[in-house]
C-alpha cells in the first residue's frame, strides 16, 4: 500500500511539473508577442531600476555564510521544533484531512504521515480532529514521505495486551471468527488465537459451530513468540467457577442423599453425572440390578437421572453414585415359596471356568458349579454343558435370603445313573466305553452318561510295556473293558482292557525259555539298549552291550536279528535278550572244542609213548634177565673149576 501511496504522489508531481512547463511555455510566447510590438528601448525603460545601495559584490563579502559552529545551532534549533519519531514506535497523531485515498495525520514532525482509509474501516465516525495511534514504519521514503499504519498499531497493541493477560492471569474478550480443525479461531483485538475443542467447556463439545459469531471471555495459556501463535482457554474460566461451587456442593453432601443429575459421559465402566458444578461417577455395577453389557444399554447422554450419594472424598473431590439403591432389592420381591429342591427357570448370564450363573429374575441370580452339571465324576469345562443365553431349567440347592446367594444343579433333573449300578455293571461283566482323558497313571472312559472308570495303565495290555496310556489309545477312542472292582459308595469303577484276553505269558513262559533263541527286529534304539519285536506280538529288550555283532559293528533300527533269551520275568513281563551272546558262546564253544581236540590228540600221543616205553623196558628187561642168568651161569661153572 505504501508503493502505491509514492507512485501516487511521484504521478501528482509529474502532473504539477508539466502544468508549470506549461505555463513557463504561455508566459514566454506573451512575452516575445509583446516583444515584437515593443521596441528594445522601451523595453529596457520598463524594466526595474536597481537600488543603488544594493552590493552586487555581497556574494563575494561572504553574505549569509555561517561558521560551522553556527550552524550546528542554528539546526539544532530547527530541529526542536519537531517531534522526534523512530521507525517502529507508536505514535498519536491528530487527523487533519481524509480523502477516499488515505488518512492525513499530523505528528508534530517536518511533514504529515499518511495511513490508508482501508484500515479505518472499523471506525467510520472518523473525523478530522481526531487522534489516532499509529505505527512508524518509515520515517521518510523515497518522497520524504513519512509512513504510518494504525494496523500494526493495533496488531503491537494487542500483544503486549495479550502478553500482560498470560503474565497477570488476566481475562480476556474475542471474538470467535470460524471453526478449524480441533476447535475454533478467535480473534483477540486483530490477533488470531486457537481456541482447542478441549479447552471451550467442562463437558464435551459435539457442534463447535454454535459458538462461531460470539464473543466470550479467555484467559491466554500458552504464547509461541517464534510463531506468533497464541492458545486461550475458555474451560479455565469455568472450571475456576466450579471450583467454589464444588467446595460448597461436597461440604454438603452426605451418604443417601438423592441428588438429580445429568449424565455426561458414558464409559465402558461406568457413567459420569454432573451434579450441578461437580461430577460424580455410576459405576456399572450400581445402576441396574440385574447384569448389563454396556452403560449405554440403559442410559443415554444429556439424560437428567436421579441418583444416590453411596459415597465421597472431601479432599478429591470423588463421589460414588448409585441408580439401583433407588428401587428395592429384587431378593426382597423373590418368591417367598421358593425353597430347596424348587425347580426354577432362567437365562444363563455368564459362563466361567467354575460353573455358570442363572439369572432368575433381574438382580437375583444362582450359581450351577461344573460339578452339578453332571453325574459324571469326569469334571469337564462348563463351555461342554452351557452358554451364555441359553434358558435352561434347574434345582435349588442351596438358599441364604440373608446373604442372598443360591446354589443350583441341573444334573439333579435326571436320574442317578449310580443307584443301580451294580445290577447292570457287575463284576466281570464286558462293556465298551468311550476314552475321556488321560493320565500319566491310567485312562479314564465313560461307560454311560454319569458312569465313570478307570483303566490303569498296568491293565491296557498283557504283552505291550505302555509307558503312557497315549502310546496305546486316544481321546475319542471306543474301548472293550471289563468291570474288575465296583465301589458303589465312593462311585468309583475300577475297568481292565487286557482281561478280556488270557494271559499269553503263561504260554510264552513255555516259549521263550532261558537260552532259546528266537528271530526278532529292532523296532526302538535308546541310550541303554533297544527294544526288539519278537514272535507273537512279544516286546523285548537288548542292553547296548549286547547288540554287539561278531564283526565288531552294532545292530541298528529295523534290522532283524537271533537273539537268545538271557531273562524271562513272568510277572513284570519282561523279556531280556542278547545278540552277542550267540556268537560269543559259539566262538567259546569253538575254542573249547579245539582245546577238547588237541587234549584228546596230546593224551593219544602220550599214550603212543608210553606204550613205545614200555615196549622198550620189557626188552632191556628181558635181556638183563639173560645176561644175569648167564651171569650165574659163568659163576657156576667158574666156582666149579676152582674146586677141581
Amino acid at each position: 500500500m505504501a508503493k502505491k501511496q509514492v507512485a501516487e504522489k511521484e504521478l501528482e508531481a509529474k502532473k504539477a511539473e508539466l502544468q508549470g512547463a506549461d505555463a513557463r511555455l504561455t508566459e514566454r510566447e506573451t512575452i516575445e508577442s509583446e516583444a515584437d510590438s515593443m521596441s528594445i528601448e522601451a523595453i529596457k525603460s520598463s524594466l526595474a531600476t536597481p537600488d543603488q545601495d544594493f552590493d552586487w559584490d555581497a556574494d563575494d563579502k561572504v553574505f549569509g555564510k555561517y561558521s560551522d559552529e553556527d550552524r550546528k545551532k542554528f539546526e539544532a534549533m530547527y530541529t526542536d521544533t519537531f517531534n522526534q519519531i523512530n521507525q517502529g514506535e507508536i505514535i498519536s497523531g491528530i487527523v487533519v484531512s481524509i480523502n477516499n485515498k488515505d488518512v492525513v495525520l499530523n505528528v508534530g514532525f517536518k511533514s504529515d504521515g499518511l495511513v490508508s482509509t482501508s484500515e479505518f474501516r472499523d471506525t467510520p465516525d472518523l473525523k478530522i480532529g481526531d487522534s489516532v495511534d499509529v505505527f512508524v514504519e518509515a520515517p521518510e521514503d523515497a518522497n520524504g514521505q513519512l509512513i504510518l499504519s494504525r494496523k500494526r498499531a493495533k496488531t503491537q497493541r494487542s500483544w503486549e495486551s495479550i502478553n500482560e493477560a498470560l503474565e497477570n492471569d488476566r481475562i480476556i474478550n474475542g471474538f470467535v471468527k470460524s471453526r478449524t480443525k480441533g476447535g475454533l479461531i478467535v480473534d483477540i483485538m486483530g490477533v488470531e488465537a486457537f481456541l482447542p475443542g478441549s479447552q471451550i467447556d467442562i463437558k464435551p463439545i459435539r457442534d463447535y459451530d454454535i459458538y462461531v459469531g460470539k464473543t466470550m471471555e479467555f484467559k491466554v495459556v500458552k504464547i509461541n513468540h517464534e510463531f506468533k501463535n497464541v492458545v486461550v482457554s475458555h474451560k479455565i474460566l469455568i472450571e475456576d467457577d466450579l471450583e467454589s461451587q464444588k467446595v460448597e456442593i461436597v461440604s454438603k453432601l452426605e451418604k443417601g442423599q438423592v441428588l438429580e443429575g445429568t449424565v455426561k459421559n458414558i464409559t465402558d465402566f461406568g457413567v459420569f453425572i454432573d451434579l450441578g458444578g461437580v461430577d460424580g461417577l455410576l459405576h456399572i455395577t450400581d445402576i441396574s440390578w440385574g447384569r448389563i453389557e454396556h452403560p449405554k444399554e440403559v442410559l443415554s447422554l444429556d439424560e437428567k437421572i436421579n441418583v444416590v450419594v453411596l459415597d465421597f472424598d472431601d479432599e478429591k473431590k470423588r463421589i460414588a453414585l448409585g441408580l439401583k439403591q433407588l428401587t428395592p432389592h429384587p431378593w426382597e420381591s423373590l418368591d417367598t415359596n421358593l425353597t430347596i429342591g424348587s425347580r426354577v427357570k432362567g437365562k444363563i448370564v455368564t459362563v466361567a471356568d467354575y460353573g455358570a450363573f442363572l439369572e432368575i429374575i433381574p438382580g437375583v441370580e444362582g450359581l450351577i458349579h461344573v460339578s452339578e452339571m453332571s453325574w459324571s465324576q469326569n469334571l469337564r469345562s462348563p463351555q461342554e454343558f452351557l452358554k451364555v443365553s441359553d434358558e435352561i431349567e434347574a434345582e435349588v440347592l442351596t438358599l441364604d435370603r440373608d446373604e442372598r446367594k443360591m446354589s443350583l444343579g441341573i444334573k439333579q433333573l435326571t436320574q442317578d445313573p449310580w443307584q443301580n449300578v451294580a445290577e447292570r455293571y457287575p463284576i466281570g461283566s464286558k462293556h465298551t466305553a468311550v476314552v475321556k482323558n488321560m493320565t500319566n497313571f491310567g485312562v479314564f472312559v465313560e461307560i454311560e452318561e454319569g458312569i465313570d472308570g478307570l483303566i490303569h495303565i498296568s491293565d491296557l495290555s498283557w504283552s505291550k510295556k505302555v509307558n503312557h496310556p497315549n502310546e496305546f489309545t486316544k481321546v475319542g477312542d471306543t474301548l472293550d473293558v471289563v468291570v474288575l472292582e465296583l465301589d458303589v459308595e465312593s462311585r468309583k469303577l475300577s475297568l481292565g482292557h487286557k482281561q478280556l484276553e488270557e494271559n499269553p505269558w503263561d504260554t510264552f513262559e513255555t516259549i521263550f525259555t532261558m537260552d532259546s533263541v528266537h528271530q526278532g527286529t529292532v523296532v526302538k534304539v535308546t541310550d541303554k539298549g533297544a527294544v526288539i519285536a519278537l514272535p507273537y506280538g512279544v516286546e523285548g529288550f537288548v542292553p547296548t552291550k549286547h547288540m554287539a555283532k561278531e564283526d565288531g559293528s552294532v545292530i541298528k533300527a529295523e534290522e532283524t536279528n537271533d537273539f537268545r533269551i538271557i531273562e524271562f520275568n513272568k510277572d513284570a513281563k519282561r523279556i531280556v535278550v542278547s545278540h552277542a551272546r550267540i556268537w560269543e558262546e559259539a566262538k567259546a564253544e569253538a575254542v573249547a572244542e579245539e582245546r577238547a581236540t588237541k587234549k584228546k590228540e596230546a593224551k593219544a600221543s602220550s599214550n603212543a609213548v608210553k606204550k613205545v616205553k614200555d615196549s622198550v623196558e620189557k626188552s632191556t628187561l628181558g635181556d638183563l634177565g639173560v645176561l644175569a642168568q648167564l651171569k650165574q651161569q659163568m659163576e657156576g661153572e667158574e666156582n666149579k673149576n676152582k674146586g677141581k
